[in-house]
């Protein structure tokens, strides 16, 4: 598990996501958890304002289209009485019009539907260490057995070997590192890595782990293993 994002008592990080369409809030919720936050729901507008008012989130996750009042509208309430708390807005529009209105009327971010979960939570992170919510100590170093990844600096080190990545190698070892000792279908590291589905072309991902295995493991105790039929999974070398 990646590094968990605090507050500077040291309790979770607090985040409400606002979504009627529940497959997408379970999905969000799940996603966020996995990062160590303490994460709420509201699947109107109404309920979202209210929620904001008892548990005062460090941000928020907001959809435009809610069954009472627009994302828009529920800013605008929130505003009133959390000024600071940053909001990232979800939205299926992605016309340019849309895309400002969100953002003059306060919100601090935008991803448009269908989206990566880990971009949605990439960008809660960046706003996150901005906003001055967290833990100033808080490390971007993620460490698997002897495997180390700096989120940063975008340094891999196995031992004191240091590993040189492409951008797409970076990016599927870092999934790797967040997940570690977890099973990860085909489907989830193209949804994660690549952003879409590759559809009959799953095989990049075969390949990506076969490059990832000549940099990480040749010569060394495996850490990457395939489970048949299931995915792939890294663990510390035993």
């Amino acid at each position: 598990m990646p590094p968990a994002l605090t507050r500077p008592d040291g309790s979770p990080v607090r985040v409400l996501v606002v979504d009627d369409e529940a497959n997408i809030a379970e999905l969000l919720q799940m996603a966020l958890r996995f990062e160590g936050w303490d994460v709420s729901t509201a699947a109107t507008g109404r309920s979202a304002v209210q929620a904001v008012r008892d548990s005062r989130p460090d941000a928020i996750v907001l959809d435009m289209m809610l069954p009472d009042f627009d994302g828009l509208e529920v800013l605008r309430r929130i505003r009133a009485f959390a000024p600071e708390v940053p909001v990232v807005f979800l939205t299926a529009r992605d016309a340019v019009e849309d895309r400002v209105q969100g953002l003059t009327a306060g919100g601090d971010d935008y991803v448009t539907k269908p989206f990566s979960l880990e971009e949605v939570v990439a960008r809660l992170r960046g706003l996150l260490r901005r906003s001055g919510a967290l833990e100033h100590r808080e490390s971007h170093v993620l460490m698997v057995g002897d495997l180390t990844l700096d989120e940063d600096s975008h340094d891999v080190f196995r031992g004191a070997d240091e590993i040189a990545l492409t951008a797409t190698e970076f990016e599927l070892l870092r999934y790797l590192m967040r997940n570690p000792k977890r099973v990860l279908s085909k489907a989830q590291i193209l949804d994660r890595v690549w952003n879409y589905d590759f559809g009959g072309q799953a095989n990049v991902v075969e390949l990506y782990i076969s490059y990832l295995r000549k940099k990480v493991d040749v010569g060394r105790e495996p850490m990457i293993h395939t489970k048949r039929g299931a995915g792939y999974v890294l663990k510390p070398a035993s």
